[in-house]
């Protein structure tokens, strides 16, 4: 009859924990939710009222008042989200296929791994100077998209590298020793086989490292010169809709135009991880028709 009692009681208080650890997590979660809205919202009820055509279409003029818009801010942003993501993806993608796939587990494999880690908690603003150092001052690229963009690679490869590999572990094993097991190599296994198969988290890493290009201020403050002009080749300067920001809050009285920008920044990347959303949805269901 003890025994009884004592098993109840224990049954009761297991579950009296794990409600008490449910409430929590969900309460957790609701600060969580209820400060992102209070921030974006605050943001939208102070930014939207700078948006119109011209803050748009036209370019930033400068002075304190921050006159003009941000035409040439949103095309800077797009030529450089575009040429980091150029050469960070093969470069990503590839390391990480060969410590998957191809790297032996020895020292030198242990040792990379700590280095890609290592890096990952670098600063922002440290890369930056190390940018500036090497790529501004060293190679003679002065401050421009390219130094802004390779600085930008160094500073998201360790991400994408971790992301990418991650997403290839989660490949079952059985995948491997089927497309070996029918004659294929190595590499027509890891590119026909395991790359389709691993491509929504790979998106995903792709995705992210985008949207840390988008809002990413340090290091491009110390790479990009920070010029408002339409950027005309690789050497030539510009500024990046998060800097224009960091600017118009720092150096201006256009606080609503700073509001403004951080709408569109927002709104940019929501749109990122909508399209992550829906391409990591149409492969899985690609996957799971095969």
């Amino acid at each position: 009859m003890l025994s009884r009692m004592t098993k109840s009681s224990g049954r009761i208080s297991a579950r009296l924990t794990q409600k008490v650890a449910f409430s929590f997590i969900w309460l957790c979660g609701i600060i969580a939710m209820l400060v992102l809205f209070v921030l974006v919202g605050y943001v939208f009820f102070k930014g939207v009222g700078s948006i119109d055509r011209e803050f748009l279409f036209t370019a930033p003029i400068g002075g304190l008042d921050g006159e003009g818009g941000i035409s040439t801010v949103i095309i800077t942003t797009l030529y450089l989200v575009i040429l980091t993501t150029v050469i960070l993806t093969p470069l990503g993608i590839g390391a990480a296929i060969y410590l998957v796939e191809y790297a032996s587990d020895n020292w030198l494999t242990h040792i990379i791994r700590y280095v890609v880690d290592m890096l990952a908690g670098v600063p922002s603003i440290i890369m930056g100077l190390f940018g500036y150092v090497l790529f501004v001052i060293v190679l003679h690229f002065n401050f421009s998209l390219l130094s802004g963009a390779l600085t930008l690679v160094c500073l998201e490869l360790p991400t994408m590298i971790r992301t990418v590999e991650e997403a290839l572990r989660t490949v079952p094993r059985s995948y491997r020793e089927a497309g070996l097991s029918l004659g294929a190599t190595k590499w027509q296994t890891v590119r026909q086989v395991i790359l389709p198969a691993a491509m929504p988290g790979v998106i995903t890493g792709i995705i992210l490292t985008m949207g840390r290009t988008v809002e990413e201020t340090a290091c491009l403050y110390v790479t990009m010169g920070g010029s408002s002009a339409m950027p005309t080749s690789l050497l030539s300067g510009g500024r990046t809709l998060s800097l224009h920001l960091f600017y118009l809050a720092t150096e201006t009285r256009a606080f609503d135009k700073a509001m403004g920008t951080g709408v569109i920044l927002i709104l940019i990347i929501i749109v990122m991880n909508v399209i992550t959303h829906i391409m990591s949805h149409r492969f899985h269901a690609k996957m799971g028709k095969r």
